[in-house]
């Protein structure tokens, strides 16, 4: 098992916690508010009893490797949430940040005719969320979700948590089961 190790949020000055936090202006204390898909992310994270909690970073990081950079931790423990077509309806797939999807593979695997890249008009209507920050939860509807046996690898991995300058730690485990996904090999 890889134990890669990783800054607890509260020890690096780049991260907040993305709970609305007092801020102060020149006319006094002021509530700086979640964007909604964070919110939405956080309250699914919460109903789901999932131990980890959105954090907001200062920079957006839509692909693997800037969000690994970001949190000093390895590139494998960033879970991509890839959302597909499949078939003409979504399939959410959470890979791990060094696989790339052999959508051939997922396709005969569960059955589908055909796996394909989605549009980011497809993503965005089935997520509500931008590619770049995709989280594998607090989407509209549920979507069929598949996660990449690759993440049980890593006591800590770092899901997106619905726009590009967020993430939340979690596990495997409890990713499989705040998802309901299926667990597969994609790579």
């Amino acid at each position: 098992m890889v134990r890669a190790a990783r800054r607890p949020p509260g020890d690096d000055p780049k991260v907040s916690t993305g709970t609305p936090a007092p801020t102060r202006d020149g006319a006094g204390p002021k509530m700086r508010t979640m964007h909604p898909n964070v919110q939405a992310v956080q309250n699914a994270l919460t109903a789901a009893e999932a131990k980890g909690q959105v954090i907001v970073l200062p920079d957006a990081t839509t692909t693997a490797e800037q969000a690994a950079a970001a949190l000093g931790v390895d590139i494998g423990q960033i879970v991509k949430s890839l959302i597909f077509d499949a078939d003409g309806g979504p399939l959410l797939v959470l890979t791990s940040g060094v696989n790339r999807v052999d959508t051939a593979k997922v396709a005969k695997q569960f059955g589908y005719t055909s796996v394909k890249r989605a549009t980011p008009e497809f993503v965005k209507e089935h997520t509500g969320q931008p590619i770049g920050g995709v989280a594998p939860l607090g989407h509209p509807k549920p979507i069929p979700t598949i996660v990449d046996t690759a993440l049980a690898a890593y006591d800590v991995i770092w899901a997106a948590g619905g726009i590009p300058h967020a993430v939340f730690p979690t596990t495997y485990d409890e990713l499989v089961r705040i998802t309901g996904a299926t667990p597969a090999e994609v790579a």
